[in-house]
C-alpha cells in the first residue's frame, strides 16, 4: 500500500498535465488499507447452490482484493464446517473468531455468503429426461470483516445481480445444476460481477477535480 501511494503522489502531476475543461483526473487509493488490518484470513465463502460457487467466488474476492494493494497475506482457513469443526463449535459467532485469531494468528477475517435465490431456465430439449439449459439467475453475495480480537464485524458489503448463465443441467424437469466441469464458462460472469460490486473499496479509483 505505501509503494501505491507514493505512485498517487507521482501521478497527480501528470495528471494534471493531461487535464482538461472538465476538470483533473486523478487517482484516488483504496478507502480501505489491507495493512493496517493484517495478518488476513477467509472462510470460503458459502454458497446455497450445488457445484463450485463458494470455491470460486472466495478466489475471485483474494484476487480483487489484491489487485491494487500489493502482496497482501492471506490465510485460506478452508470452509465454515471444517472451521467449526476444528473448534468443537456450532456457529460463526464473536467467541469463533477470537479463537480462529489466537489459532493462526491472525487480526482480520473475511466470511460470506453467496445466494442463488431464483433460478429461471430457458430450456433446449435434447431428450425426454435431460436437458441442455441456460438460466436466468438472481444472486447476492455478502462478504464481512471481523476484527479477531473484538469478534465484531468492522466491515460489510453486499450486491445483487441478475445474468444469464450457460452450461447448466435440467434433470427431471425440475432439478437445476451447474457444469462443475466447467464452472468459469457456466457462471464466471456472475461470480466476476458479484465481487466486482463488493470489493470496489479495496481498488483504486479515479475522480475528477
Amino acid at each position: 500500500m505505501r509503494a501505491l501511494l507514493r505512485f498517487v503522489i507521482m501521478a497527480v502531476p501528470v495528471a494534471a498535465l493531461l487535464g482538461c475543461g472538465g476538470g483533473t483526473k486523478v487517482m484516488v487509493p483504496p478507502r480501505i488499507d489491507l495493512e493496517e488490518h493484517e495478518v488476513l484470513a477467509i472462510i470460503e465463502i458459502e454458497s446455497n447452490n450445488e457445484g463450485e460457487l463458494g470455491p470460486m467466488a472466495t478466489q475471485r474476492f483474494i484476487e480483487m482484493i489484491r489487485l491494487d494493494q500489493g502482496l497482501v497475506p492471506i490465510v485460506e482457513l478452508g470452509t465454515e464446517d471444517q472451521v467449526l469443526e476444528d473448534l468443537n463449535g456450532s456457529r460463526l459467532n464473536p467467541a469463533t473468531y477470537k479463537a480462529l485469531g489466537e489459532k493462526y494468528g491472525v487480526a482480520t477475517i473475511f466470511a460470506g455468503e453467496l445466494e442463488v435465490s431464483e433460478v429461471r431456465p430457458v430450456i433446449s430439449f435434447t431428450d425426454f429426461k435431460n436437458m441442455g439449459a441456460a438460466a436466468d439467475v438472481d444472486a447476492t453475495l455478502t462478504v464481512r470483516m471481523v476484527d479477531t480480537v473484538s469478534g465484531a464485524s468492522i466491515w460489510s458489503r453486499s450486491g445483487s445481480v441478475t445474468k444469464r448463465v450457460g452450461q447448466v443441467g435440467v434433470f427431471g424437469g425440475k432439478d437445476i445444476v451447474f457444469d462443475a466441469e466447467d464452472p468459469d464458462g457456466a457462471y464466471g460472469e456472475l461470480v466476476d460481477a458479484l465481487v466486482d460490486m463488493v470489493t470496489y473499496e479495496f481498488r483504486v479509483s479515479w475522480a475528477r477535480r
